[in-house]
């Protein structure tokens, strides 16, 4: 993708890359779109990137992803819900979700104190952006009706290999021969 220089549209939520610390930026900032994966954006604003989740796009000038779950009649957390979530949470180097990269390994879900639990890796321990993706994940759990708080765990045993992706995963990386 091309580098390309917009004017926020309105105020954002933002994540400093690679800390993961939240920000917000202003409307009327000019800010440089640096990267398009996953449905979400780096940006370069005051000398630092930042990465906007797809969901505030509108806010750079690009169609917003909705993420839309119904509420479950009966107040729980519905596992699907989270799943699905997790998969619109994409590695920021390549478009592929975390859970086809296999980077998810445990999801534990205590519907008495609506509390989800995600035990993750990352595709290697000294990972840069390892901030940003539970930052992504806490973001995108977080939208799922009746989730009142997330945590995410990282762990690096067993450690991640290529075979823990699925095989759709494995070919669009060019890794399944």
């Amino acid at each position: 993708m091309k580098q390309k220089m917009v004017v926020t549209e309105r105020a954002c939520n933002a994540r400093l890359v690679p800390a993961g610390n939240p920000a917000t930026i202003p409307e009327g900032e000019f800010v440089t779109i640096t990267q398009d994966l996953g449905g979400n954006f780096t940006i370069t604003w005051r000398g630092n990137m930042y990465r906007i989740d797809g969901t505030d796009a509108d806010a750079i000038g690009r169609k917003s992803l909705v993420l839309d779950f119904p509420s479950p009649e009966d107040g729980q957390i519905s596992e699907q819900q989270v799943w699905d979530a997790l998969e619109t949470v994409f590695d920021p180097e390549i478009p592929i979700n975390l859970v086809s990269l296999g980077l998810i390994y445990k999801v534990d879900i205590n519907q008495e104190t609506q509390i989800v639990t995600v035990q993750m890796t990352l595709t290697a321990p000294g990972c840069g952006m390892g901030p940003v993706l539970v930052g992504d994940v806490e973001y995108r759990l977080g939208m799922v009706p009746n989730v009142e708080k997330v945590t995410v765990d990282l762990v690096f045993d067993p450690p991640w290999s290529r075979e823990m992706m699925s095989e759709e995963a494995q070919l669009e990386a060019g890794l399944f021969f």
